[in-house]
């Protein structure tokens, strides 16, 4: 692994995820941080561990936003692990922005029904 020590997460920046995620569900979500190994960038041959922040849904949908550097982050979500959505922009410079796009995108799938009560 890659020996780039990624930022953790700022308090403000924790914030503008907790304020999100109340904004969205109405109420305080808990979040665990965790660790994600990631090819900060694409020629990249050993994987960086990168923080992140991790939460689950009511309706078992799983969220996951890392940060890969100083103002940058990547995200998704799934329901299993082998089917993994995204938001089609690879990384974000606003955290802001990247939450609130992957939750719009989560919205818009989860009304679809496309993939929630899939077989394993």
């Amino acid at each position: 692994m890659s020996g780039n020590k990624v930022p953790d997460f700022t308090d403000s920046e924790r914030w503008i995820v907790s304020s999100a995620l109340k904004e969205r569900y109405g109420k305080e979500v808990e979040t665990q941080d965790v660790e994600t190994e990631i090819r900060v960038f694409p020629d990249d041959r050993e994987l960086t561990v990168c923080p992140g922040v991790y939460w689950e849904d009511e309706t078992g949908c799983h969220f996951i936003v890392s940060k890969t550097g100083a103002s940058r982050y990547r995200c998704m979500f799934f329901y299993r692990v082998l089917r993994r959505y995204g938001t089609g922009k690879e990384e974000y410079d606003n955290l802001g922005d990247c939450i609130i796009n992957l939750l719009r995108v989560q919205a818009d799938h989860a009304s679809t029904g496309d993939g929630r009560d899939a077989p394993y």
